[in-house]
């Protein structure tokens, strides 16, 4: 799906007064392809913006944790490349190839997307005009809901796999 259609499809499921995250809304995959968050549903989905060059960044070896021990209970780990701080690098095949070989990231991730401002991606819109969170910087995380509902979210000091965290995230495993 071209940039314009993805783009276009997320934005009707603002338009149309989305109350989920799962309402329509898709990410261009860092792969190529689209993830398309209506498929998570049913699954809770920690979302999270991420840079490769932040200090923050030890955290995805903490992600990748939780996919994988979580995953297979139907957590998705979605993550999410973000340059508003400025620390993400240049192309999204500089940040796949980086976050494979210092993280062993095999986890979701999205192609390198605004988060913040007048530019953010339509599910941040989302996030921001639903619950007023809006992510101040880099590693800020979300829980969705199995029912596309925010249930939490969480700033760059809380680890992934914390007790505030993990907390919220087990009751809603299978």
């Amino acid at each position: 799906m071209s940039g314009w259609l993805t783009g276009t499809v997320a934005a009707v499921g603002v338009f149309l007064g989305a109350t989920t995250a799962q309402a329509g809304f898709t990410f261009t995959s860092i792969d190529g392809g689209t993830i398309d968050m209506d498929s998570f549903r049913g699954r809770p989905v920690l979302v999270v913006n991420t840079a490769s060059l932040c200090g923050f960044a030890p955290q995805f070896t903490e992600l990748q944790q939780l996919q994988d021990d979580f995953g297979p209970r139907g957590l998705v780990v979605l993550a999410v490349p973000s340059d508003d701080f400025r620390q993400e690098l240049g192309s999204a095949k500089e940040v796949k190839q980086y976050c494979a070989m210092q993280f062993d990231i095999s986890l979701p991730m999205t192609d390198i997307t605004h988060v913040t401002g007048p530019a953010a991606h339509p599910f941040y819109a989302w996030l921001r005009d639903e619950t007023g969170f809006t992510p101040s910087w880099n590693f800020n995380k979300v829980l969705i809901g199995p029912n596309g509902e925010v249930l939490a979210t969480w700033g760059s000091m809380t680890k992934p796999t914390s007790t505030s965290i993990l907390s919220k995230i087990e009751p809603l495993l299978n």
